[in-house]
């Protein structure tokens, strides 16, 4: 056992959001002061209120503040924290920084740097991992980068083949070649994408295996040299090469298999010694079926990551407390054979992020409005974020929210509990993934454990068809705004006077309130206040609803002798309505509003976001056919390519390559031939 025990009393968390509020609430359990660091943006974040203290980095770019290794260090030795814990992303997985800790004497919680190192690069970690006897996909990993030499180990391996960064991660990087004619362009763009991500283009190919599932094993370690794991999770349902669905254990997985990939796992942490938290990620060939499908190493993260939780609540051990222990110096609190006895049940995890899934899954920004992640929680699920209502979603971040969880005894019992849990927890003022991650979680395909990476494109069709808002929607949009508009009575005396409901002397008690839908057709809604009961009209369309009370976002009525209930939020312009299903942001307007296509014409095309212009693929004067790339930008940690809406010839060109550019900035027009 190691004899030197280093305690930790007090606790930099070098990060933000959900990460760094789930650090400290493991810190506060245990006794140990926190301190936050923030950029400007972030001083009024959750993590920041949550912290002992908090120290300013500077400005919001995280070039400029959560990635300045100086910073963080200058802010530990300030306020004197004795350790670091990392988080996930930003410098988590950076030995330098790991290096720079321990020249100050500072505990870093998380491997070594030469652990970091080992497995930093995916071709190197791929002969290492083959030399320790685990299984490693086929593929390419050597020096020479050029094009003639990748493609020709491409034609080797045989298509489709998956072309990756080297250094990246996150789906960054990463590219997939159908045929021969694909293997150059994917290769430019994953070169590019390395070297603006990570500045580093070098690349490895490996066969790509066409029903593969993403099982990836929790791993610990401890300075004594003994390395442990904590059962699997399925991450198979991703966008983008990224998740959004986790789950522990896997669905379908017999007892023989898990037993070969947790000792696989294993014997890749004790390859290079590895300390403290970490997961081995695995790709998994499912076309005949899970159990005993060959497995290959896929890459090893060398950080707590976002799933943590699911494997918390079937092993109920808390991660970052073991984090801790272990960089403290004590051994791993539990043996192979103690954690595989208390193993139970089964758990969930979505994320939910800021994002359009019904455009391609573009990022969102805004001010969230309904979202209350602290109402009191069946005791079997947990919401991990570092927001509320009132905070934004800023350009600056990934566009996470937060994560639902849920445990059950079963797998269906788990995934019925997750369902309810995000049925009760609407959120509003930046469009969100709910509705979709709704739709995955009750895909009969996914309950019944069929999952793999390619599980989204596979079922677009009704997984990614935008919802849309009937006359019943409008209408009860039409009665929370009257809702909004009602005072409740003050100590038990009514005024009537203070009651806005649309009365007016020698007239008929009602109103016109009016939307105009996505495809700019103008509804209006007449809404007529007869004693108790209301009356609201589209067309010959009516409905009646009574006892209507639209209480801390949440709007309940009678309709035909039942109590329904929905959450609402109105503002100026909008209504939003969440109910079990959907989540419909419905536009309101005054009787002079009028629809019309942008101001600057068809054929002009404009920033959908904020962001930087990575490429330009055309100039002035270029003739583009409708769905030509134009350019490349990235916008919230995602490489976007703006295609051409229409055919015609470009005649405005406004930006360059390394541009910053605001939201809703012309970049292209295109005019006619």
């Amino acid at each position: 056992m190691t004899d030197t025990i280093k305690k930790i009393r007090k606790l930099l968390i070098a990060n933000r959001g959900e990460i760094a509020c789930r650090v400290i609430a493991t810190c506060q359990n245990l006794g140990i002061k926190t301190v936050a660091v923030h950029s400007d943006v972030d001083k009024k974040a959750m993590h920041v209120a949550m912290a002992d203290e908090a120290v300013n980095l500077g400005p919001a770019a995280a070039s400029e503040s959560y990635l300045v290794i100086d910073k963080i260090i200058g802010a530990a030795k300030a306020t004197g924290a004795d350790a670091i814990h990392p988080g996930y992303g930003f410098l988590s997985e950076n030995p330098t920084f790991a290096n720079a800790c321990a020249d100050e004497g500072i505990i870093f919680v998380g491997p070594s740097a030469a652990s970091m190192n080992a497995m930093a690069l995916k071709g190197a970690a791929k002969k290492l991992m083959t030399d320790a006897g685990v299984p490693v996909v086929p593929g390419y990993h050597g020096d020479d980068q050029s094009l003639e030499t990748l493609t020709a180990e491409a034609e080797k391996i045989g298509y489709p083949v998956l072309i990756k960064a080297v250094a990246g991660g996150g789906g960054k990087g990463m590219r997939a070649a159908n045929n021969s004619s694909e293997i150059a362009a994917a290769i430019e763009a994953a070169k590019r994408e390395g070297k603006n991500s990570f500045a580093n283009d070098k690349l490895l190919i490996e066969k790509l295996i066409t029903k593969p599932r993403h099982i990836e094993l929790q791993v610990f370690g401890d300075k004594d040299g003994n390395a442990v794991h904590l059962f699997e999770r399925d991450c198979s349902l991703q966008r983008r090469h990224q998740k959004v669905v986790e789950e522990a254990p896997a669905p379908g997985m017999g007892t023989e298999m898990r037993r070969a990939m947790g000792e696989a796992a294993v014997r890749a942490a004790e390859a290079i010694n590895y300390s403290g938290a970490g997961t081995v990620e695995f790709i998994v060939d499912v076309t005949n079926g899970l159990d005993n499908a060959p497995f290959y190493f896929m890459e090893m993260n060398t950080r707590l990551q976002v799933e943590h939780p699911v494997t918390e609540m079937i092993t109920g051990q808390d991660l970052v407390e073991w984090q801790l222990s272990v960089a403290e110096g004590h051994a791993l609190p539990l043996s192979q054979d103690e954690i595989d006895v208390l193993t139970h049940g089964h758990a969930v995890e979505v994320r939910l992020y800021a994002e359009d899934p019904f455009n391609d899954f573009m990022p969102s920004i805004g001010t969230i409005g309904l979202f209350n992640p602290f109402a009191d929680l069946p005791a079997n699920t947990r919401i991990d974020t570092g927001v509320s209502a009132g905070d934004e979603v800023s350009i600056h971040y990934d566009p996470m929210i937060g994560k639902l969880i849920a445990w059950g005894d079963t797998r269906d019992d788990a995934i019925n509990a997750l369902i309810g849990l995000m049925e009760a927890t609407p959120i509003s003022g930046v469009t969100t993934n709910r509705d979709f991650l709704l739709r995955a979680l009750r895909h009969p395909e996914f309950q019944a454990g069929d999952v793999h990476t390619g599980f989204i494109p596979a079922f677009a069709d009704s997984l990614l068809k935008r919802p849309e808002a009937g006359r019943n929607d409008y209408a009860l949009a039409a009665i929370a705004v009257w809702a909004s508009r009602q005072v409740e009575p003050q100590a038990g005396i009514a005024d009537p006077w203070a009651i806005n409901d649309g009365f007016r002397l020698n007239l008929p008690n009602g109103e016109q309130i009016n939307f105009v839908s996505a495809e700019g057709e103008q509804i209006a809604v007449n809404l007529e206040n007869q004693d108790s009961l209301i009356r609201a009209a589209i067309n010959e369309h009516v409905w009646e609803l009574s006892d209507i009370v639209l209480r801390e976002g949440q709007l309940s009525y009678v309709r035909d002798g039942l109590r329904h209930q929905c959450f609402a939020e109105v503002s100026e312009h909008t209504v939003t309505l969440v109910n079990k299903d959907t989540t419909l942001s419905l536009t309101r307007v005054t009787l002079d509003s009028t629809s019309s296509d942008d101001a600057d014409g068809p054929g002009t095309i404009v920033a959908p976001m904020p962001g930087k212009i990575l490429e330009l693929k055309t100039s002035i004067g270029a003739v583009v056919k409708r769905g030509d790339p134009l350019l490349v930008m990235e916008a919230m940690k995602m490489e976007q390519t703006i295609t051409a809406p229409r055919d015609g010839i470009v005649t405005e060109l406004t930006p360059s390559a390394g541009d910053q550019v605001a939201d809703g900035t012309v970049l292209i027009v295109i005019g006619d031939e």
